[in-house]
């Protein structure tokens, strides 16, 4: 590694570790990265990296390919063939998330996905758009879950690699029945946190959506989860969490409870008081006056299972 001679270097790097696999997340200045065969030898992890590149530019040569790689773009790497890499300058510094994992993990033939190394896979929608999600929700998370957690969600992000890669390839048919159905419940989940405040969302509109029957997206949710929840257990966990978040932050303090609760699709007053109730044993208003004054303790306990008793409809 050398870096540019005319700037002072900078680099900070966080890990988290996902089992078989691990992500990181780095910032850093300007440099030039080279992987020689002499430095293959010498110690080589047999890896895939796969890198989403989160703000400034790089070049990437390998396996006679180069390309330019910007924010919002994928690009994949081995680390058994020789490399070169160009972090170049910029009004910022350079930060990516990583997937680190074994190239045998991936289930997709090596010399068909040669032809992807330092390419640009554009992020922005589809499965792309679903693995980038998914990365943020383990950047803001991760550190949170225990380890057996942490092994599952490694898991989904081979899998959602794999899926993209596959995509990329035209090659979605060859990944298992396994992999393709996981991907089709992240982009599902992906489509619910992006329509939560629509009052309309049920799980039959989810299942017309995504073109599956609903009895298709109930045997989805229940063969996925390592804490099954109903699609609309599910729904209402996530719309009671976002209106926690906000009734909890002092930028929001001026809105009404009413208008919070709109917003994430409680069309209902009173359902939403009584659903958030039964999750966190306080009222909205309750929940808001003790968390303002700091006198609540930052994890209330999630509504992750169904009530038995009055149950409320998720808007």
């Amino acid at each position: 590694m050398s870096p540019e001679p005319s700037a002072e270097f900078r680099a900070e790097a966080e890990t988290l570790d996902l089992g078989p696999l691990g992500m990181a997340r780095f910032t850093f200045s300007p440099l030039r990265s080279r992987r020689t065969p002499a430095l293959i030898r010498r110690g080589d992890p047999e890896q895939y990296q796969l890198a989403l590149i989160r703000g400034g530019a790089a070049v990437l040569s390998q396996s006679g390919n180069e390309n330019r790689i910007g924010a919002g773009e994928f690009v994949l790497w081995d680390t058994s063939r020789p490399s070169d890499t160009r972090i170049l300058p910029g009004p910022g510094p350079v930060r990516l998330t990583m997937l680190q994992f074994p190239r045998t993990l991936l289930p997709l033939p090596g010399r068909r996905l040669e032809r992807l190394l330092a390419g640009r896979l554009t992020g922005g929608h589809g499965v792309a758009a679903v693995l980038t999600s998914f990365l943020d929700g383990l950047e803001a998370h991760g550190d949170s879950c225990e380890a057996a957690e942490l092994r599952r969600l490694g898991t989904v992000a081979v899998e959602l690699a794999g899926a993209l890669l596959a995509q990329r390839l035209d090659d979605a048919g060859q990944l298992p029945a396994e992999v393709r159905a996981r991907v089709l419940l992240e982009r599902i989940r992906a489509f619910i946190e992006d329509n939560l405040g629509d009052p309309q969302l049920t799980p039959g509109a989810v299942a017309a959506r995504h073109n599956i029957s609903l009895r298709s997206l109930h045997q989805l949710f229940r063969s996925h989860d390592s804490q099954p929840e109903t699609v609309h257990a599910w729904i209402r966990r996530r719309r009671l969490e976002r209106c926690r978040e906000d009734l909890a932050s002092t930028r929001l303090q001026a809105y009404p409870v009413q208008s919070i609760a709109d917003r994430w699709g409680f069309s209902s007053a009173t359902v939403f008081s009584r659903t958030f109730r039964q999750a966190y044993g306080l009222t909205p208003t309750e929940f808001r006056g003790l968390s303002l004054a700091g006198a609540l303790a930052p994890n209330v306990e999630d509504p992750r299972t169904e009530r038995t008793s009055g149950g409320a409809p998720a808007s």
